[in-house]
């Protein structure tokens, strides 16, 4: 629909609405019966005055005040017509109706159809991250699947030999619809909002150094350098496994769109004014443009193909990272660095227990 189209479909809505433009639905109501009582005395006062009976003037004026009130309220509830009828069209799982508001529909009615509208937007993007959701839930499952069958059936068949090398592609495989499991499993957490924490206190750059070895085992064959700056001295509290998941993430994120034989920098310090640890890991690649920042962060959105160790993924790295730093108290977010692109954790040094909920108490 273009501008013109729009903007004459407001026009038309503000016709049938003609009294919209009041900020209350009681002025707008008291408008009404004030104009068709006034055209009603008038009416009744002129019939009586050219002499006609009584008996009949006074229908004639009901009937009219009665025309005028209809003809203005009318338009007044269109709004809520459409809405029932959108709902319903919603309820059978149709989420692109809109309510058509007037641009002078600025009533209690004019409000709730724009509040509906929004609400219709946000269903309908939700039922479409469903969608898409399983769409790309179902393609990931089926490509590591795909392949285990095309190997076994392979080696059932004689095909080929068990040798090394074929029994450690199978592992690979094995290994990739294992992490997308456990990405599956994450995510239904992070949808329940349940999520336990085993808080201790470790040595931040001796977790640096753990998280690191497994992940550089596996890079082997890109050759990145990772240069790491982690004073040895910062301590920090909270749970391992989930910050190790957080880091794993977002280093892996950075080989995978790093060209071969070039340095992935982590570096990190301590923020004694506001009490945090601030760690960036920085690849040398390209730039992710600043309106694609938020985007990243979502679930199923993969990164553009790139040289790095692998391209794409299963969308589902970052949004956990954002969430495990969140379990934390912390975020993740991605930072201007002229070197590359920057992801900065920001941790807090020590644990914050959540205020548990005061009970209420039932009378």
């Amino acid at each position: 629909m273009n501008n013109h189209t729009h903007q004459s479909g407001k026009k038309i809505l503000d016709n049938e609405r003609p009294i919209g433009f009041f900020s209350s639905l009681k002025v707008e109501l008291s408008v009404i019966i004030v104009i068709a009582t006034a055209i009603a005395f008038v009416m009744a006062w002129f019939l009586l005055k050219m002499g006609l009976s009584g008996w009949i003037a006074m229908p004639l004026t009901l009937v009219v005040a009665l025309g005028i009130t209809y003809f203005f309220s009318r338009g007044l509830t269109a709004p809520l017509r459409q809405m029932r009828d959108a709902a319903k069209a919603m309820s059978e799982g149709d989420y692109t109706v809109r309510v058509k508001v007037g641009t002078r529909s600025n009533d209690e009615v004019g409000q709730l159809a724009r509040s509906f509208n929004e609400m219709a937007e946000e269903l309908q993007h939700a039922d479409q991250m469903r969608r898409d959701m399983i769409a790309n839930v179902s393609h990931e499952l089926r490509t590591p699947v795909s392949a285990l069958q095309a190997m076994l059936e392979n080696l059932a068949d004689g095909v080929v030999e068990p040798t090394p090398a074929n029994l450690e592609g199978i592992l690979n495989q094995t290994h990739r619809l294992s992490d997308l499991i456990a990405f599956l499993l994450d995510l239904s957490r992070m949808e329940a909002g349940a999520a336990s924490l085993n808080i201790e206190q470790f040595n931040f750059a001796d977790f640096i150094d753990e998280t690191l070895e497994p992940l550089e085992i596996a890079d082997a064959g890109h050759a990145h350098d990772v240069d790491v700056h982690v004073p040895d001295t910062i301590e920090i509290e909270g749970d391992q496994d989930r910050l190790r998941q957080l880091f794993t993430n977002i280093i892996s994120n950075a080989f995978k769109h790093s060209p071969d034989n070039t340095t992935v920098l982590i570096e990190a310090h301590e923020d004694k004014a506001h009490g945090t640890i601030v760690t960036n890991v920085v690849n040398f690649g390209s730039q992710i443009p600043p309106e694609a920042r938020a985007d990243i962060f979502r679930r199923f959105v993969k990164g553009k193909s790139g040289p790095g160790t692998e391209s794409g993924g299963t969308g589902l790295g970052l949004s956990i990272a954002r969430w495990a730093a969140q379990l934390h108290g912390g975020n993740v977010k991605v930072v201007d660095d002229n070197r590359g692109t920057d992801f900065e954790i920001t941790l807090p040094k020590f644990h914050i227990v959540a205020e548990e909920p005061t009970e209420k108490t039932t009378l």
